[in-house]
């Protein structure tokens, strides 16, 4: 019986800009159909490694695995080809501005050449629905809001049938009910699709909302990883100031005007 792999796998990663050691020799794995969330503060090299599985960086050493094959030295062609089955949502969600809703997620399908204009139709209206922006159809990218551009171009990532997902801080520069609308839109989707799923961001919350386990990164070094109860019962020393800080950063938010650690009035 064949072992069981990875769909993507870190080896010992390195990366460096400059004097800058962005990524030290950081090694984890996601299995498939499930959902790896990357988490950390900002600069710990969370987005650097998502270019690293989509082949837009290379790693100075170390081995990258992706759609279980070695990507480390692949040359364009070969990544084009793995870029078909793993795709990514950025933060800014990459529309093409001149496109409506509905054509920019309809690019994928005709770029695929298999499908007639009434099946595209069908597909892009299903798809639409899914994320909950079927109404804005006919709009430009333009007329949406941060999240709503984020939903689209959720759909526009699924309408290229892809293995796997990799989504850059989906949450941030968002309202908290949008946040929390893409949070269970990001869920919906591992259960409906099975879809492989690789989720940076800085929101604890959602990251236990989504995670099968958890990579924390700090100072390029993958310093914990896990499940989330096994991150919130960690005693590493980091984790633990991550966690007491995101805490408070939450009450903060939910009682504004209160001192961290202060009670809000009854």
């Amino acid at each position: 019986m064949t072992e069981p792999k990875p769909y993507i796998e870190f080896q010992d990663v390195c990366k460096a800009f400059g004097s800058n050691k962005v990524l030290d020799h950081v090694s984890f794995n996601v299995w498939p159909g499930e959902t790896l969330c990357i988490l950390g503060r900002s600069g710990v090299g969370k987005s650097v490694s998502l270019h690293h599985i989509m082949g837009f960086l290379k790693p100075d050493s170390g081995h990258v695995w992706v759609a279980y094959e070695d990507i480390t030295d692949y040359g364009e062609p070969d990544l084009e080809r793995i870029r078909k089955k793993v795709t990514m949502v950025f933060q800014n969600g990459a529309l093409f501005d001149s496109l409506s809703v509905g054509e920019n997620v309809a690019f994928p399908l005709r770029e695929r050449g298999d499908l007639d204009e009434q099946q595209i139709f069908q597909v892009v209206d299903g798809l639409l629905e899914m994320v909950g922006v079927r109404a804005m159809r006919d709009l430009l990218p333009s007329d949406l809001s941060t999240g709503m551009k984020r939903s689209v171009a959720i759909a526009r990532a699924l309408a290229a049938q892809p293995e796997a997902v990799l989504y850059d801080e989906p949450t941030t520069m968002v309202d908290p009910l949008m946040a929390q609308l893409l949070g269970d839109l990001i869920k919906k989707l591992k259960f409906q699709l099975k879809l492989t799923s690789v989720v940076v961001t800085h929101d604890m919350r959602l990251a236990e909302k989504l995670a099968d386990r958890i990579v924390f990164l700090h100072e390029g070094r993958a310093v914990f990883c896990g499940t989330p109860q096994e991150m919130t019962d960690s005693d590493e020393p980091i984790v633990r100031q991550f966690l007491k800080l995101d805490e408070l950063d939450s009450d903060q938010f939910r009682h504004p005007g209160t001192e961290p650690g202060q009670q809000p009035e009854a």
